[in-house]
């Protein structure tokens, strides 16, 4: 009877122990195999993680040159924009300089208009001038013996003669010309006469160029007989 109860009590341990083998064993090799996919999962997603960094690398470069682009590119407009203020303002000046210049111009043309009147006029006067003293010369050359003759330098040479009544052929003479100021200059008096200047004045004051010539011979005269 025991040795019947110690054999099946025997047996009992040894299908306890098959069973507990092989479930200890099923279990182990789930756990293998769930190691073996989680190693798996893992490195799908280390991998899949890698790429991702490297994209999100390179779209960080890419962001990084953008943003360098878009510096240059504002630098360069902004060089562009200085280069176009500088440009402007050059023009603004030559321009203004033009406006200056046409103005200048403008100016020395009216300038130029007023002398050329001015000198239109002075040289009709002065026609009108050598007009009456050819007439007083052909008078006095008829009565008082004058000639005029024309110099070097726009000047009037009058020469007298019939003064000196020993040597009535012996010339008096002065020069005359018209300076800057349009009035009479008196030089080169042979025999030289102290009172020119004097006559010369008084012609500049009264115009009155007959009396002129009147107190010239007189002086000429008296020199002659002092």
């Amino acid at each position: 009877m025991v040795e019947d109860e110690l054999a099946l009590f025997d047996k009992s341990i040894s299908e306890f122990w098959n069973k507990f083998k092989s479930t200890v064993s099923d279990t182990s090799c789930q756990m293998v195999g769930l190691r073996d996919t989680y190693k798996d999962s893992i490195k799908a997603f280390a991998e899949k993680l890698s790429v991702k960094l490297k994209e999100e690398e390179r779209m960080v470069e890419l962001f990084v040159e953008y943003q360098n682009q878009i510096h240059r590119q504002n630098k360069l407009i902004q060089e562009k924009k200085d280069n176009l203020l500088k440009l402007i303002a050059e023009v603004k000046g030559k321009k203004q300089e033009l406006e200056v210049l046409t103005t200048n111009i403008q100016d020395l043309k009216e300038e130029y208009a007023r002398k050329k009147e001015t000198i239109s006029t002075a040289n009709k006067a002065n026609e009108e001038r050598l007009k009456r003293l050819q007439k007083s010369a052909d008078l006095y050359k008829d009565r008082l013996g004058l000639e005029i003759r024309k110099i070097y330098g726009d000047k009037l040479q009058f020469i007298f003669t019939n003064i000196d009544p020993k040597h009535p052929e012996n010339p008096f003479m002065f020069s005359l010309h018209l300076n800057e100021a349009r009035d009479y200059e008196v030089s080169d008096s042979a025999p030289h006469l102290e009172c020119l200047a004097e006559f010369q004045e008084n012609v500049r004051k009264t115009n009155n160029f007959s009396a002129f010539l009147a107190n010239v011979r007189k002086a000429f005269t008296a020199m002659v007989y002092n």
